[in-house]
């Protein structure tokens, strides 16, 4: 008999998007987030629509060297792909992600952090994903942004 009005009393809950493991390193028994969201197709549209924003952004769009922002959306669609259980397609090519050492030679200050969730909560509004979904994303792209942050200076 379960206890209704407490639902972990029948068994340990699976937090949303983490999908249930057969064993600690086995294969996933459920869809990853990469897969639930629509796979390769819903990050290549975040992306798409995120450097959409950079590319008029006068703080951002400088710290992307490359004429064009087609490499760099690229690079974007592979790390979130493989963050989020898609092909690990990102560290195949490009080793660890060390994503604070990457961004070390570009002045992440609090309003290119600002700049950059803005344009990304435009492309996640653009996705039109379910709630959970949607909070799930956010909430670590927020964080995500958060950490890159390497100075204070304007």
């Amino acid at each position: 008999m379960t206890d209704q009005a407490n639902p972990a009393a029948s068994g340990p809950v699976q937090p949303a998007g983490v999908p249930l493991r057969g064993s600690e390193h086995g294969a996933a028994l459920g869809p990853s987030f990469y897969e639930t969201v629509g796979g390769r197709a819903t990050f290549e549209r975040l992306v798409t629509e995120f450097y959409r924003g950079v590319a008029e952004d006068p703080v951002l769009r400088p710290m992307y060297p490359e004429e064009d922002l087609g490499p760099a959306a690229e690079r974007l669609t592979m790390f979130l792909e493989q963050y989020w259980g898609g092909p690990g397609t990102y560290s195949e090519q490009r080793g660890h992600p060390r994503l604070r050492m990457r961004h070390l030679p570009f002045k992440v200050n609090p309003d290119a952090r600002d700049r950059w969730l803005a344009h990304m909560r435009a492309a996640v509004d653009s996705l039109d994903l379910p709630p959970l979904a949607e909070e799930t994303l956010w909430d670590y792209l927020q964080r995500a942004a958060f950490a890159m942050v390497n100075t204070f200076d304007d």
